[in-house]
Formats: C-alpha cells, sequence, structure tokens
C-alpha cells in the first residue's frame, strides 16, 4: 500500500491509467460530459420556457445502452478536452480538507503506515509489508521507462528483484536503507527537472517508514508529470485520429437518439434567416420596391452555406444560456464559447470607453502609444470583475470616467495642452457612463465592428496573418486578434468533426428535402 493507494501505472510512452491521472481527466471535463449526457437522456426537455423543435418519436432505452452511451460520451469528452485545449494538464486529486473521503483515506493511510512501523520493529523484522511496497515501487519505476530504456530497465530488475529480497528477509540479511538509496539514485534520473527539489528532500530522512511514505509522494507527483509529458507528445498525433473519433461517437450517439440533432437545426434555421434578412435589406430598391411600381421582383439569392455556418458560430456569442438549449454539437465546448462571450462584452466596453476617450483628447496626446497603453490598462483593472454577478457596470463606468478625466487632463498639462475643462470632463464622463447601455450608439458600433472582424477571420480560415483590425480599434488590437484566434481555432476544429452533419442539414434549410 502506498501514499497514493491507487494502484494504477503509466504505461510505457507515457500513457497514463493511474486513478489520480483518470480523476484529473475527468474534472477537466466533468461540466461538459454532464452538460451532453443531460442531453442525451432529457428526449424531450425544454429549458425555461424555450421552444424546442419537432423531434422524432421518443424511444425507450435499457440501462446498458445508457451506461454504454455515458461511457462514449466519457471518451469522446477526453479526447476533445486534450485537443482542444491547449493548457490542458493533469493535476493530482486535492480532497477537501474537511470532506469524508479524506478524512476516510487520512485513517486508511495511518494505520497502514503504523502498521509498517510495528512490522519493521519488531524482533526480527517483519517485512511482508515493505516487500510489497518494493514491488510497487518497482512498477512505478518501470512504467517511466522508454523502450529504448534498456540498461535501466535492466538494472531496476536487477537490484528489485522481489523473489531474491525474500529471501535476503527470511535470511536477516536485508539492507532496506541500501535499496532506498538505489530507488531515489533512480528516482533523480527518471524525474522531471522539476522534481528535483522533492528528489533531493528525500535524501535527508533517515528513518524507513518516513522516507517510504515520502517516496510514494513524489512517485505520485512524478506520475502526474509522466502523464502530461505524454499528453502534450501525443497531442499533435491526435488531432486526426479525435476528429475521426468523435464523428464516430457522436454518430453512434444519433443512432440511439435521433433527435440529437434538433437543437443544430433550430439553431443553423436562425442563422440562415439573419442572412437572409441582412441579404433583403440589400437587394430591397431605394424606394422600398412598393407594389405596382412597374419594377421587376428583385431575386434574393440562396445564403452561402459556409456563409450560414459562420453566422451560427457568431450567435454562440449572443447565446442566452439560462433560457436556451445549446446545441448539440458544440455541447462539450459551451463553457468555452461561455468564456468567449464574456471577454467579448468585456472587449466591447474597453473599446467603447477608449474610443470615447481618445475623441475627445487632443490628437498630439491620443497617439501617444505609451499613454494609450496606460489607459487601457487602467480601464482593465476597474472592468476585472466583470464577469462576477456582483459587478454593477454602471458603478465601474463612474469611476472608470473621473479616472480617465484625471489621466487625461495630466497627460494634456504634461504635453503642453490646456487640460479638460469642467464642461468637457461632464461631457466625457456622461459618454463613458452611456456605454453602460447596449443601445448607446458607441458601443454597437465598436460591437459591430468586433463582430465583422470575426466573421471576416473565419471567413478567411487559415490564412496568416489576420486581417486587419477595423479602424477605431487600433488601442484594443492585441486583445481583440487574441480573442479572434481562440474563436477561429475552436471554431475550424468544431468544422472538421461535424460538417458532414451541417451540411447535410443546411442542404435541407436552404434547398430543401
Amino acid at each position: 500500500m502506498s501514499e497514493n493507494l491507487d494502484k494504477s501505472n503509466i504505461n510505457e510512452a507515457g500513457k497514463s491509467k493511474s486513478n489520480d491521472s483518470e480523476q484529473g481527466l475527468e474534472d477537466a471535463v466533468e461540466s461538459s460530459e454532464g452538460a451532453l449526457q443531460k442531453k442525451i437522456k432529457s428526449g424531450s426537455a425544454s429549458t425555461q420556457g424555450a421552444q424546442r423543435p419537432p423531434s422524432s418519436p421518443p424511444r425507450f432505452v435499457t440501462v446498458e445502452e445508457l451506461v454504454e452511451t455515458a461511457k462514449g460520451v466519457t471518451n469522446m469528452a477526453l479526447a476533445h478536452e486534450i485537443v482542444v485545449n491547449g493548457n490542458f494538464r493533469i493535476k493530482p486529486v486535492e480532497l477537501p480538507e474537511d470532506s469524508l473521503e479524506k478524512r476516510v483515506k487520512d485513517i486508511v493511510h495511518k494505520a497502514f503506515w503504523d502498521c509498517l512501523s510495528v512490522q519493521l520493529s519488531e524482533d526480527p523484522p517483519a517485512y511482508d509489508h515493505a516487500i510489497k511496497l518494493l514491488g510497487e515501487i518497482k512498477e512505478t519505476l518501470l512504467s517511466f521507462l522508454l523502450p529504448g530504456h534498456t540498461r535501466l530497465r535492466n538494472q531496476i530488475r536487477e537490484v528489485l528483484d522481489l523473489d531474491l529480497i525474500q529471501q535476503e528477509a527470511e535470511h536477516g540479511a536485508l539492507d532496506i536503507s541500501k535499496l532506498a538509496e538505489f530507488i531515489i539514485g533512480m528516482m533523480g534520473t527518471l524525474c522531471a527537472p522539476a522534481r528535483d527539489e522533492e528528489v533531493n528532500k528525500l535524501k535527508d530522512i533517515k528513518e524507513i517508514v518516513p522516507l517510504f511514505r515520502a517516496m510514494f509522494s513524489v512517485l505520485g507527483l512524478m506520475k502526474v508529470d509522466m502523464a502530461n509529458f505524454a499528453v502534450s507528445s501525443i497531442r499533435p498525433h491526435l488531432m486526426q485520429q479525435s476528429v475521426e473519433y468523435e464523428r464516430k461517437k457522436f454518430q453512434e450517439l444519433l443512432e440511439k437518439q435521433p433527435n440529437a440533432l434538433d437543437f443544430v437545426t433550430q439553431w443553423l434555421e436562425e442563422a440562415a434567416g439573419d442572412l437572409a434578412d441582412r441579404t433583403c435589406g440589400r437587394a430591397l430598391p431605394a424606394g422600398g420596391g412598393a407594389a405596382g411600381s412597374g419594377d421587376a421582383p428583385v431575386p434574393v439569392p440562396v445564403p452561402d452555406a459556409a456563409a450560414v455556418q459562420d453566422r451560427a458560430y457568431l450567435r454562440l456569442l449572443r447565446w442566452d444560456h439560462l433560457r436556451r438549449p445549446f446545441p448539440e454539437t458544440v455541447l462539450m465546448d459551451q463553457a468555452r464559447f461561455q468564456e468567449l462571450q464574456l471577454q467579448l462584452e468585456h472587449l466591447t466596453i474597453l473599446g467603447a470607453v477608449l474610443l470615447v476617450t481618445f475623441s475627445v483628447a487632443a490628437p498630439g496626446v491620443s497617439s501617444q502609444a505609451d499613454f494609450a497603453e496606460k489607459l487601457k490598462m487602467t480601464v482593465q483593472i476597474l472592468l476585472t470583475d466583470m464577469h462576477l454577478p456582483s459587478f454593477h457596470l454602471e458603478d465601474s463606468l463612474t469611476a472608470i470616467g473621473e479616472k480617465v478625466c484625471v489621466e487625461v487632463s495630466s497627460r494634456l498639462s504634461l504635453c503642453g495642452f490646456s487640460p479638460l475643462t469642467a464642461d468637457q470632463e461632464t461631457a466625457l464622463k456622461g459618454q463613458i457612463q452611456a456605454v453602460a447601455s447596449p443601445d448607446d450608439p458607441v458601443r454597437r458600433i465598436v460591437d459591430a465592428r468586433i463582430l465583422t472582424f470575426l466573421e471576416t477571420c473565419l471567413a478567411s480560415g487559415h490564412q496568416k496573418p489576420l486581417p486587419t483590425v477595423p479602424g477605431g480599434l487600433g488601442p484594443v488590437h492585441k486583445e481583440l486578434e487574441e480573442l479572434a484566434v481562440k474563436f477561429v481555432r475552436l471554431v475550424n476544429y468544431n468544422k472538421m468533426v461535424f460538417s458532414p452533419y451541417y451540411d447535410a442539414t443546411l442542404r435541407k434549410i436552404l434547398v430543401g428535402p
């Protein structure tokens, strides 16, 4: 038994199967998996009054089918998380201090280590538990090796030969300290540089039981490091396999739940309607095309399928997550789209405030890069908690208005210009305060330009560099480009997986059955 009671190993080439690693993976995708399984099981549920599109007749499923579906969803979510999240890391499981699970774990561990201490204190010492621990350590060290580590593998097997150790224990010739010294040296050879300090500390522990306990703790961290190394190594090769795997799993889900594309259909229909309305507005003649004018009716072109998809993805950045179910094919990325939505709102407010401010300041001041950056940082700090329910935008904009007026007047004076007059300060504060309203003209302009930029980025696909940032958004170009890169990467991967379903659905919507 060990500090990490889970007796799982990381296989060769870093394929981790440890319970800690598996728990870390499951934690990373728990929200996505749970949401998708909930969607699977709710055959006809609607969310807070949202209208569900017509669906296929419900059918009864067995418990075995539900379990099998849940497993498929779990595996699909894990593969998706690894590919999409470039910062994905497996973390050691940390139980809450006051949780029942932690108390039980501590009690069991203490009982085990106390038992080991009693055995080693006997005369002669009993090594049954100690030999089992050495066996676990041996298997763990071997699991860290790659196929080419032949010399290290032979060395571990030779020194930690359990049959030989058992014979030495029976004849009173077993030297636990010598074996521990070898283990610590091997751990130092195999561990990541970040673990050197923890391994070196093991050399200072002289008592056997505390030493074994500390070794297992460090070995648990090394398992996590190895799993993360494996994840980073396979990610470049996992993309295509993951696309095919996710598509296969979703197809299996669709066969079990024929209504699994209902919300996708509604989502794409709304996007097609948006484009049709915009196209109709452009196609109308200047006089509005009144009946009896003698003009031939203006044909309205069918929206392009790719443009409809791009419009649909943009709609996800304006989604009402509390009132509307999320489309099934993007459900695993709902949390990411919510995060992008918050970033977009934050960027819109920031861009609007800076646009208003620089329109008031003298050109010689507003064009100074250091001043623009300082002012942007000031506004960003005051908008830091914008994602919290307790945040009040009006109050923050009031504080921003006060701070901006001080900064602008100070810089104007420093550059030899007259500071803002009382009337100018009042007007600037009022314009900044007005940004709180979604209907504010400046805010709407900034919002429209950001969405147009994102739409252009989607249309350009993988082309680099990114399109030119629209006018008025220069001060936030860095943040806007970072948002665009995240958004385009997420959308492109989703298209790779689900494009066959989108194409088939759009053919029905745009052309008809």
